[in-house]
């Protein structure tokens, strides 16, 4: 199926070819652009790019050589930004479970319903979109921060952790004019209306950017 590059793609993988192509059917029949893996070895052979427009994994659990459980795990390991849905079999809950405490979207119990199912793929998409966005707030975020200077940036961090000039000069052992043009400056190069503006961004670009002292 032609789609252009953006377009959300779902990713089935499963061992079992009818049930694989009657998801693929049903995906394809609800507008989802979709692709077919027999095995977790395939996937990770083919390591597919999220389009911009998001997407996301649907496994089987129990497979072969390379598990589901074990693909999730080594996705994670790779830092892979593809959301899953899990199939599982009867008995299969308890793994299901383990998969949702490891970051799985949903798991589905065979034999599901079509809607329950195309529910569990948009709210995967949904979360892959939001993923998208957050990581390219932060790239913008690391871009801006990385043209402060060394000293810039220590006062950019001290200024977003709410210390006044007198203060930051007295931890930098520099004059109060100094701080004063350091922020400035600092003010400049990120585009920062306020000190908790240059907070925000510090912590879009790293989470634990104002962590210590």
């Amino acid at each position: 199926m032609t789609q252009a590059d953006s377009d959300p793609v779902i990713h089935v993988v499963d061992d079992e070819a009818p049930f694989r192509r009657s998801l693929l059917f049903l995906l394809e029949s609800a507008g989802w652009t979709a692709c077919e893996h027999e095995s977790a070895e395939s996937f990770l052979a083919a390591r597919p790019p999220l389009p911009a427009e998001g997407g996301c994994l649907v496994l089987d659990i129990r497979m072969p050589r390379i598990s589901g459980l074990e693909l999730q795990r080594r996705l994670a390991a790779l830092d892979s930004p593809w959301p899953i849905v899990f199939i599982t079999g009867h008995g299969d809950v308890d793994l299901a479970v383990q998969a949702m405490k490891d970051g799985a979207v949903d798991f589905l119990q065979k034999p599901f319903k079509d809607h329950a199912f195309l529910d569990a793929i948009e709210r995967a998409v949904n979360l892959s979109r939001t993923r998208q966005e957050a990581s390219r707030r932060s790239s913008e975020a690391r871009e801006l921060l990385a043209r402060l200077s060394p000293r810039e940036g220590e006062v950019a961090r001290l200024l977003a952790l709410g210390l006044s000039n007198k203060e930051i000069g007295r931890k930098l052992s520099i004059s109060d004019n100094t701080v004063h043009v350091h922020r400035q400056r600092v003010m400049k190069k990120t585009g920062a209306g306020s000190a908790a503006e240059l907070a925000r961004l510090i912590l879009r670009a790293d989470p634990d950017g104002l962590d210590g002292q």
